[in-house]
């Protein structure tokens, strides 16, 4: 008889232990969680005072290019604009832009711009040259090991109205050469200056 309560007592003793120890636990996780929330709190109030330190607009940076270096014509409508052709101490030129389609239809005519490219970087602009008349060179653009160009790739159309970004890199022209004609097909030659 008497095992018979102690096993009760034992079991209710353990019933009890285990609801104490399920408080205490959700009395310490309860805790935790205000704790970061109050944290927080002071954090914020500067910005509410006016002197945020929030990055403005006027200090990040623009997605939008802001120098023009060449604007040229391709097909109707199709706009490319040169923003950078930037000499490299690694013996390169990069030149950078974009390109728009003022049209109201998709524009899907890019093969031409990959020149002789066959598969190696698929569609791409890869036709680019520079020319370097007073030094009688034309530059293509580079290529890794793997034969692909080092240039922008996978530009199978342009929506209407939209712009797309490009890069072309060349091995950079000598250091006394400060303007190249640059060319992608289909699109008139541009004169661009070379900075760096």
């Amino acid at each position: 008889m008497s095992m018979r309560h102690t096993v009760k007592v034992r079991g209710g003793a353990t019933v009890a232990v285990a609801a104490v120890l399920a408080l205490t636990l959700a009395g310490c996780g309860g805790g935790d969680d205000k704790k970061p929330q109050g944290d927080a709190k002071p954090s914020a109030a500067p910005s509410q005072g006016g002197t945020s330190k929030k990055p403005t607009t006027d200090t990040a940076p623009s997605a939008e290019p802001t120098e023009i270096l060449a604007t040229t014509n391709g097909d109707p409508g199709i706009v490319l604009t040169v923003n950078a052709a930037a000499r490299d101490q690694g013996g390169f030129v990069t030149v950078s832009g974009q390109i728009k389609n003022n049209t109201d239809k998709v524009f899907t005519k890019i093969t031409a711009w990959r020149g002789d490219e066959k598969n190696a970087s698929g569609t791409s602009v890869a036709g680019a040259t520079l020319v370097d008349k007073p030094g009688k060179k034309r530059y293509y653009v580079l290529r890794d090991t793997e034969s692909r160009c080092l240039c922008t790739t996978g530009i199978t159309r342009i929506e209407p109205g939209a712009t797309i970004p490009f890069f072309a890199q060349f091995p950079a022209p000598p250091a006394t050469t400060t303007e190249v004609d640059f060319s992608l097909p289909t699109f008139a030659t541009a004169t661009i200056k070379i900075s760096g």
